[in-house]
This record gives C-alpha cells, sequence and structure tokens, in this order.
C-alpha cells in the first residue's frame, strides 16, 4: 500500500515537474513579435529586456535576443554614452550568443542585422562576413535552427538586399529563396 501510495505521488511530482518546466520554455513566436514591436517602441524594449533578463538558464537564442533588445535600446536613448554603453553590452551578449549556439542562423541573423545599421565610425562591422558566411553554410545544410520558414525566408531576403554579400553569395541566397518559396 505505501509502495503504491509512494509511486503514485511520484509520478504525480513527476507529471507537474514536466508540466512546470514546458510552461517556463519562452515563446519564440512572441518574442519575435514583441521584438519587432520594440524598433519603434521603447517601452516595449524596455519591458521585453526586463522579462528576457529574468530567464534563469538561457540558451544561445534567448541571449541573442537580449543583444537584440540591447541594441534597440540603444536607438531608443538620447544619451549618446548610454548609447555607446548598450553597443558595447549588445556586442558581449551577441558573443555569448554565438558561443552558445554558434550555427544558429537566427541569432547570426541578429547580429548580421544589428552590425549592418550601426553607424561605421564605431568599429561594430567586424562579424557580418563571418555571420553571413555561416548562415549560408547552415542553410546548405537545411539547418534552420529556431527559425521558422517565414523567419528563413526573411532572413534570406534581408541578406540578399544588404549589399554586404558576393554577388555569389547572393547568387546561392537566391536558390535558396527560390526552395522555400
Amino acid at each position: 500500500m505505501r509502495k503504491s501510495i509512494f509511486l503514485i505521488v511520484s509520478v504525480f511530482s513527476l507529471l507537474f515537474i514536466i508540466q512546470n518546466v514546458k510552461a517556463e520554455e519562452p515563446n519564440l513566436k512572441a518574442i519575435r513579435k514583441q521584438l519587432r514591436e520594440a524598433i519603434n517602441n521603447s517601452k516595449t524594449a524596455d519591458s521585453l529586456y526586463k522579462s528576457l533578463s529574468a530567464i534563469k538558464n538561457r540558451t544561445g537564442i534567448i541571449e541573442g535576443f537580449i543583444a537584440g533588445v540591447q541594441a534597440l535600446k540603444a536607438k531608443h536613448a538620447w544619451n549618446p554614452y548610454a548609447k555607446i554603453k548598450y553597443i558595447n553590452n549588445c556586442e558581449k551578449t551577441f558573443e555569448k550568443a554565438v558561443v552558445a549556439d554558434p550555427h544558429n542562423i537566427e541569432i547570426r541573423f541578429m547580429r548580421f542585422s544589428v552590425e549592418d545599421s550601426v553607424p561605421g565610425f564605431l568599429g561594430y562591422k567586424a562579424n557580418l562576413a563571418p555571420d553571413s558566411e555561416e548562415i549560408i553554410t547552415q542553410l546548405d545544410k537545411k539547418n534552420y535552427g529556431t527559425a521558422d520558414k517565414i523567419l528563413t525566408i526573411e532572413i534570406i531576403k534581408y541578406l540578399a538586399n544588404s549589399r554586404r554579400c558576393t554577388p555569389v553569395q547572393v547568387e546561392e541566397l537566391n536558390k535558396h529563396l527560390a526552395a522555400l518559396k
């Protein structure tokens, strides 16, 4: 009798733990939506930064989202010192994200798009070529990581139109785009 009660309690405890772990997994689609809203809304950027920073045991993609929000906080800041501080933190956070998940095209794309947008005099352009090369390598392997089909298409279009890729890379990107449509 005691063993069966213990077994039942153990099973329910395990189910409760599994349910809570699944409930705590971040919803990447919701985060992406908020990130898009944060481009033009500093309050959304602040809120998203706070909620992402509160996540314990961050994955590479979560670190990448935090870095992206740090870049947006730099965009929204009016103080030049604060802008530089956010960009420097963004760079460090992206490095953590890439180390944690080096082949994730979404992380590489976020860093690429930030570096593509930051003024050149800040000297924050070192990863443009390596990131575009890694993204294309992963596209060749059909390793889309956390990116769904729609996001993968957006990534390909952005890279192809960025004027940061070689003509050969643009041709390869267009082949990937045609295959995904």
